[in-house]
């Protein structure tokens, strides 16, 4: 399986990880950021959340080769608070999240998450749920196409691109990847191929639709802050400014300094912020090289004051 995970060793070593600790990975994946945490860990505990079942198949394989000290748990991350509490977990010393996609998705062509590789319609990353890209681009209107392509993918050719859509789906179903990456690559002018491949905002945006990864972020990062012990740490990789810009929005709102006692010389205890906010974290020359899907990669970590 061929899966670099992204920021690797910057996120253990912001995560301080002691040998007795309780650690969460929000986003299992294919183990790389768990496999590294469970490796450091001999009396502590390991929960990692995913909604993939071959995420989930294939990191069980790699994690029982490490320790026993784990539980994969099959949900989305959303539901973070909820699972640890009935696994009787209320505070934790350190939880990680890698938003995105991993590479595995994106090169099994039977996924369809690919504009490159020719399958159905799908991006589902929870198989058993009902909304998949095939029902966004064929049952959605116009108007809603526009929006999710133009908020979502941040797309400046969204309206021609929705338009399309529209104009080709009266004709005939759109099955498949191929299928759509032609109507988005029809839809724009020449010189913007040669900057990037035309489809990867407006797939990227299908993505998050289907997944409804954005509007379940606020709330998730807030959970995992809550569940921090005193001297915790959150670690979150993003990989474009949506993303991004959520979780510099929680973190800024969570390190936040009462107005009213900013400018005392000394901030009594009770007014101090939650949290303390570190300095970003960008891919090393070494990683970009080695790894093109880090490019966009960035990582913000966060330290529980209180």
């Amino acid at each position: 399986m061929k899966h670099k995970s992204v920021l690797l060793n910057p996120t253990i070593e912001s995560l301080n990880i002691k040998e007795d600790g309780i650690y969460v990975d929000c986003t299992l994946g294919y183990a790389g950021h768990s496999g590294a945490i469970l490796k450091r860990l001999k009396k502590g505990k390991l929960y990692a959340f995913d909604q993939d079942e071959d995420a989930r198949s294939y990191s069980e394989n790699v994690l029982k080769k490490i320790g026993d000290n784990y539980e994969i748990i099959a949900s989305n991350f959303s539901n973070l608070k909820d699972e640890l509490h009935k696994r009787d977990v209320t505070k934790v010393d350190g939880i990680m999240f890698d938003l995105g996609v991993s590479s595995p998705q994106l090169d099994d062509a039977k996924r369809g998450f690919s504009f490159h590789l020719d399958a159905k319609l799908d991006m589902r990353m929870d198989k058993s749920a009902k909304l998949s890209a095939y029902e966004v681009v064929n049952n959605y209107s116009y108007n809603d196409l526009f929006r999710i392509i133009k908020e979502y993918g941040e797309e400046k050719y969204a309206k021609q691109i929705a338009r399309n859509i529209e104009e080709r789906r009266k004709k005939s179903k759109i099955n498949t990847t191929l299928e759509l990456s032609e109507i988005i690559s029809s839809s724009v002018p020449s010189k913007y191929k040669r900057l990037t491949h035309p489809a990867r905002r407006t797939f990227q945006a299908i993505r998050i639709e289907v997944n409804k990864e954005l509007s379940i972020l606020p709330k998730a990062l807030n959970d995992a802050i809550d569940m921090l012990k005193k001297d915790g740490v959150i670690a979150v990789i993003t990989f474009h400014s949506l993303e991004d810009k959520i979780c510099k929005e929680v973190y800024a709102k969570r390190s936040k300094i009462d107005p009213l006692v900013k400018n005392l010389p000394m901030v009594p205890k009770e007014y101090e912020p939650e949290l303390k906010v570190l300095k970003k974290i960008k891919p090393s020359k070494q990683e970009l090289d080695e790894n093109k899907r880090s490019r966009s990669a960035t990582l913000r970590v966060a330290v529980k004051l209180k």
